[in-house]
């Protein structure tokens, strides 16, 4: 796969024509119009859903679409060798999978309970403003977006989104286990660090993207067992396949579930945030009850679950999104693996493939289960814990995903 290994950002600054200036400009003003909240006081009444503005305006070309997202796991307290959240800068670093003339930000504090002061935010080195201003309050409970700003973001390629939080109190809304190195300075000096802090999407002005996949799933979407700082898991492959015509947005939490809450809010609820809300979205991909079925409490109506997805599906049509749904991963030899339980994932899966429930179906459990013990993961594929998989494995489901599926040319099934 290209330039998967590494941190090498390969951004650089564009010179503004005025072309690009009048748009950015004009993309701005459409992201805040209206009266009302000051330029550093955004706030978001309903932190599971705030519009993203998925398209550019009607009279310049090209469109926004997200080249890059992480869902908001938790609010976790912030503390290193007795130090307090104060002068602290964070520096994200994420992959990108489409690239654009232009980008701008979305800053979380979904879990925070003060409101959370940025006083300076730089993509690829290049300031980002907030309404004009420099500096930002995202109230408890809220997002915001960011203003454009004109820079060249590459595809497949590293970039560096750095926040200053001078004067910031926590909890600190984090997505943890990013399987991505990331960077915190503080007075005491800098450390590393696998948590995304504040930041949940990348957005790019792109002329040559028809928009973005936004995939949503548990740790096997968000790419445990993966290598760290390879970006090996399986949507970083699908993204390397399409090649720059689809950003791919991984809305994946490591230990998710539909039906209920536990590692982040559970999928049901933050649907509508993470993934219908992304900027430039067209397709949908679900790969999710795994949790449900194998975490306590565990669901053992495999009829629910089924239901939980085709609610997925429906909300998602309600939007004009295409939905193509994955089948549940084997897992015998994890340590709560029973009969019982894998009983409920075969009639889940026995539900999904029966049709109804997705516009399309991606048979990951043919595709990784052991031909010999179908119960269980191929032992090429394991990560060595029997439910995770390793880079190998990844690089399969990656594989599997049927690219003409993600951007069909017949209307989808008003079976559903």
């Amino acid at each position: 796969m290209p330039r998967r290994q590494g941190y090498a950002p390969l951004i650089a600054p564009v010179a503004g024509t005025a072309a690009l200036a009048a748009a950015v400009a004009f993309a701005g003003s459409l992201l805040f119009s209206g009266p009302g909240t000051p330029p550093e006081q955004i706030s978001a009444p309903d932190p599971r859903s705030v519009a993203r503005t998925p398209a550019a305006p009607a009279h310049s070309t090209g469109l926004w679409a997200a080249t890059w997202a992480a869902a908001p796991v938790s609010g976790v307290a912030d503390s290193h060798d007795g130090s307090t959240l104060h002068q602290r800068t964070v520096r994200n670093i994420v992959h990108t999978s489409i690239g654009g003339d232009a980008a701008r930000i979305t800053l979380s504090n979904v879990f925070g309970t003060r409101p959370l002061l940025v006083d300076r935010a730089t993509v690829s080195s290049r300031p980002v403003t907030f309404r004009g201003a420099g500096r930002v309050t995202v109230a408890a409970g809220g997002q915001v977006v960011s203003d454009p700003v004109a820079v060249r973001v590459a595809a497949d390629s590293d970039l560096v989104v750095t926040l200053r939080t001078p004067t910031a109190e926590g909890p600190v809304t984090v997505h943890g286990r990013s399987h991505q190195t990331s960077y915190v300075d503080t007075a005491w000096g800098t450390r590393r660090t696998e948590d995304w802090r504040y930041l949940t999407a990348v957005d790019v002005h792109t002329l040559a993207a028809a928009g973005t996949v936004a995939v949503i799933g548990d740790s096997l979407t968000a790419g445990t067992g993966s290598t760290l700082d390879t970006n090996s898991r399986w949507p970083d492959v699908l993204a390397d396949r399409l090649g720059g015509r689809y950003g791919v947005a991984n809305a994946g939490i490591a230990g998710n579930r539909i039906l209920r809450d536990g590692s982040g809010v559970r999928a049901s609820a933050r649907f509508e945030r993470d993934v219908l809300d992304i900027a430039g979205v067209k397709t949908v991909v679900v790969a999710l009850g795994i949790n449900d079925v194998q975490r306590s409490p565990q669901e053992t109506d495999p009829q629910r679950i089924a239901d939980a997805l085709r609610s997925l599906t429906r909300r998602a049509h309600a939007r004009g999104l295409h939905v193509v749904g994955a089948t549940l991963m084997p897992y015998e030899g994890y340590r709560t693996w029973t009969p019982a339980r894998d009983g409920v994932r075969e009639r889940v899966n026995g539900l999904i493939r029966a049709g109804g429930i997705f516009d399309h179906v991606i048979d990951f459990d043919a595709a990784a289960r052991d031909p010999h013990h179908p119960a269980r993961l191929r032992p090429a594929y394991d990560s060595g814990d029997r439910l995770h998989l390793n880079d190998a494995g990844y690089r399969l489901l990656g594989s599997l995903v049927d690219l003409t599926a993600l951007t069909p040319q017949q209307p989808r099934s008003d079976q559903l």
